[in-house]
């Protein structure tokens, strides 16, 4: 029986737009930025930042090097944020909601950065202003815990920390490779396709 849902950030709750990414780093001088960003897992500075190795000005410096020019924190902060595809749809955070509402713990396991996690904890969130946070129970970040996914240690944590067991743990993502480290590990699995509305599929793995 499952009593726990662990949600994917981008992708899952959020619309994910690789390309809109791509465009803003564009806009503050990173002519290669779609070499340099990644759809699933970054790497090189990118990777520092959402494994929590290196801190959001260390990153900010690095960047400058890279785009030739000073940056502001804002600046930065709005390319990361050309990941978000539009406005967080509504029904899927009431159905968050609902899921809390029905006795279901719910989660956040997520690679993400303390830039993109500085909006989510905002009012600018949602339409109803309120923050990621209080659609769930925690949010397990990668830049937090020093893990990211597929590394079966942030699924590891996540389950320690909550206390709860895989096979009562029920996982979105819109990663085939982080659904398969899931899976291994005993977690009942969702592949959400990218941006897709998941609802009815998580009742009927529920029902």
């Amino acid at each position: 029986m499952i009593k726990n849902i662990a949600f994917d950030f981008g992708g899952v709750i959020f619309d994910l737009s690789w390309e809109g990414a791509v465009a803003s780093f564009k806009r503050i001088g990173l002519a290669d930025a779609e070499v340099r960003l990644d759809r699933f897992h970054q790497k090189g500075v990118f990777e520092l930042l959402e494994s929590g190795q290196i801190t959001p000005d260390a990153f900010r410096t690095e960047l400058e090097k890279m785009c030739g020019r000073s940056l502001s924190h804002d600046e930065v902060l709005g390319a990361w944020l050309g990941y978000v595809g539009g406005p967080v749809d509504t029904l899927k955070l009431r159905r968050l909601d609902e899921l809390r509402a029905r006795g279901y713990r719910t989660f956040l396991l997520s690679n993400t950065n303390p830039f993109v996690q500085s909006w989510a904890e905002s009012p600018q969130f949602s339409t109803e202003g309120r923050p990621l946070s209080s659609y769930l129970e925690k949010c397990y970040t990668s830049y937090e815990v020093g893990i990211m996914k597929p590394d079966p240690g942030i699924f590891q944590f996540m389950l320690n920390d909550a206390g709860i067991q895989p096979s009562e743990t029920l996982f979105l993502d819109d990663s085939p490779a982080n659904i398969a480290v899931a899976a291994q590990l005993g977690i009942q699995t969702l592949l959400v396709e990218k941006n897709a509305d998941w609802r009815d599929a998580v009742e009927k793995l529920l029902a």
